[in-house]
């Protein structure tokens, strides 16, 4: 597994997203086949392992931290804070005011069972300070050595500048897969900062594996209620998904190799890092992932393949956030 820079972060040149783990991807997946499927990803270098507070209201750390007992030293940790779902689902705050930012830090760190954060992120910008506050905020916690480095999530180009503007920032966490390229939008901005994009859902929330089915998840999968997976965007969608089969028809590969394969692919295009962290509950499918960077794509391919219209979403507001988590 190759190694690539985030900021002055380096980590391995694809994650493992553990969200579906503990939540929003239908039932919670198996104790013991997660931590599997964890320390499986470690024994073949996927050592970036991206996690959040909100993710199972802590259980999603909590599995973490018992997966890497002993293997710590061995991996990157990024978690991230923001989201406070303390009054329900219903009533979602997204806060970032420096003693929330300091508590979530040490709560994290106490059900991870590390004395330190490789990447802390906030999870999206906050609605009760200005970016500043919090990002001064996070900036103390790496002069206390309690973090690494710090990122941004589901930030527009302004937040992000902003936050230059007070600390480095190793890198912004995004949805990005070939169906959902808003973020090449704000890729001008990363490049003059030197901000790495760390890619979420590459895979288009499963749907370009071509393994996923809306019609057969169960009720407790927020895919289940997105609005690009109805009507005229779930045929749009369809286009895309048909394309992606065709090609790795053609490659004798599976169409998993091939997203991820063109997400890689955009590095130089872009003229910024990019890691994706496609996320999984098994073994079997993280090994798949995995395998997906022995697949170099053809230039005619790569040129039909961003041809492809962009995906849906692209606001970030707190129905966003329940959207996307």
């Amino acid at each position: 597994m190759k190694r690539i820079k985030l900021g002055a972060l380096e980590v391995s040149e694809q994650g493992l997203g553990l969200m579906g783990m503990s939540e929003f991807r239908g039932r919670p997946g198996d104790w013991d086949e997660s931590i599997a499927t964890i320390r499986r990803a470690i024994d073949l270098g996927v050592t970036f392992l991206d996690t959040a507070d909100v993710y199972g209201a802590g259980h999603n750390e909590v599995l973490l931290g018992r997966a890497i007992h002993g293997l710590r030293e061995r991996v990157e940790i990024a978690t991230k804070f923001g989201i406070d779902r303390s009054q329900g689902d219903s009533a979602w705050k997204l806060r970032g005011n420096r003693a929330y930012c300091r508590k979530s830090c040490d709560s994290s760190l106490m059900r991870l069972g590390t004395d330190y954060i490789d990447l802390y992120y906030l999870h999206f910008p906050p609605q009760d300070v200005e970016i500043e506050e919090t990002i001064d905020a996070m900036a103390e916690l790496v002069k206390e050595g309690k973090v690494r480095a710090i990122g941004l999530s589901n930030a527009p180009s302004e937040i992000i500048r902003r936050a230059c503007s007070v600390h480095p920032i190793a890198a912004l966490q995004g949805e990005y897969s070939l169906w959902e390229r808003r973020i090449e939008d704000v890729s001008p901005v990363l490049a003059e900062f030197g901000v790495g994009l760390v890619a979420y859902a590459p895979l288009g929330r499963g749907l370009l594996s071509g393994m996923v089915k809306i019609e057969k998840l169960d009720d407790m999968d927020f895919r289940r209620r997105n609005p690009r997976f109805e009507g005229e965007a779930a045929a749009a969608h369809q286009t895309i998904i048909d394309n992606v089969n065709l090609i790795a028809t053609h490659y004798g590969a599976p169409s998993s190799h091939v997203a991820l394969a063109w997400v890689h692919a955009q590095i130089p295009r872009l003229g910024i890092n990019i890691v994706p962290i496609p996320g999984t509950k098994t073994v079997k499918w993280l090994v798949e992932n995995v395998e997906a960077l022995s697949l170099k794509l053809a230039s005619d391919d790569l040129t039909k393949l961003n041809k492809l219209a962009a995906g849906l979403s692209g606001d970030f507001s707190v129905s966003h956030a329940k959207r996307q988590s």
